[in-house]
């Protein structure tokens, strides 16, 4: 089961993921959130120059405080290792941020932390925030309920993938490339692309039609991983590109009946996925 969650401040995206039970921020997206840099990156490596304590504490630690670790995140193309630090790490970076964010920004972090607690009592409440982000996002109910579906049946399958012998965040993203191309005839980076993305979940940005047909390809490949008993990348890698053909074939029907092409370059970055449904239905 993935345990890697988006949360929002000030409707900026911030990553984090349960690490022996706590919540690890993606580092980029904290700097992103506060500075609107283009490099959150680079702009790291400068605050590092010119705060010595700071570059210290991310190499070497200090009290209470430990240096960022290289974690698993689940993207769009798959799990990639992202430079990562608990709450205290990040209350110390926000220290050398000059933003106005910045108070903000802590009070927003004590009470993810809190959240964080009530989850581990309650796990139910994580499902329940998704859906309140996805809500407040501009997105409607029945596009979350595909949403919320599409990411129960992904964990299934890298829960299968990981159990049958796939390695890495490496072989993940090519299992999921095989899938995408199979179904749409573009990997994921390929149809961030064709939508104008960068950083964005491109699944964020997908179409009700888009994510069923994301949904098929990949639950058709656990469907015919757990048939054919697979063990090894090699045989999951074929598993993926049959369990694709199956979505992308009946996508090409739908196609060929109604006229329209299922892909479309649309994107949620202006205008929010309801207001677009509601334009549609006019």
């Amino acid at each position: 089961m993935d345990n890697s969650k988006i949360a929002l401040f000030q409707k900026k995206e911030i990553r984090k993921i349960i690490h022996e039970n706590e919540w690890w921020f993606v580092i980029n997206d904290v700097i992103a959130a506060l500075t609107d840099s283009s490099d959150p990156a680079q702009y790291f490596k400068r605050m590092k120059s010119r705060d010595p304590e700071l570059k210290k504490l991310t190499e070497q630690g200090g009290v209470q405080i430990v240096p960022p670790l290289m974690l698993e995140i689940e993207t769009a193309g798959g799990k990639q290792k992202m430079y990562c630090w608990h709450t205290e790490g990040i209350f110390r970076l926000i220290q050398s941020v000059p933003s106005a964010k910045a108070e903000p920004f802590k009070r927003w972090l004590a009470k993810v932390g809190y959240e964080r607690i009530q989850e581990i009592e309650n796990p139910e409440l994580a499902t329940k925030r998704t859906r309140a982000i996805y809500k407040a996002k501009g997105y409607s109910d029945d596009w979350i309920e595909k949403r919320m579906r599409g990411i129960a049946i992904r964990e299934e399958l890298t829960d299968e993938w990981k159990n049958r012998g796939a390695k890495d965040q490496i072989e993940y993203a090519i299992l999921t490339a095989e899938i995408s191309k199979a179904t749409f005839g573009m990997t994921p980076g390929e149809y961030k692309a064709f939508k104008g993305l960068n950083r964005e979940n491109l699944r964020d940005h997908m179409t009700d039609l888009e994510l069923i047909f994301s949904m098929l390809g990949e639950r058709a490949t656990t469907e015919i991983t757990q048939a054919n008993d697979t063990l090894g990348f090699d045989g999951l890698k074929d598993d993926a590109a049959e369990g694709g053909k199956i979505a992308g074939d009946a996508k090409k029907a739908l196609e060929k009946k109604t006229g329209k092409a299922v892909s479309t370059s649309e994107n949620y970055l202006i205008e929010p996925e309801n207001k677009k449904r509601i334009e549609e239905e006019k």
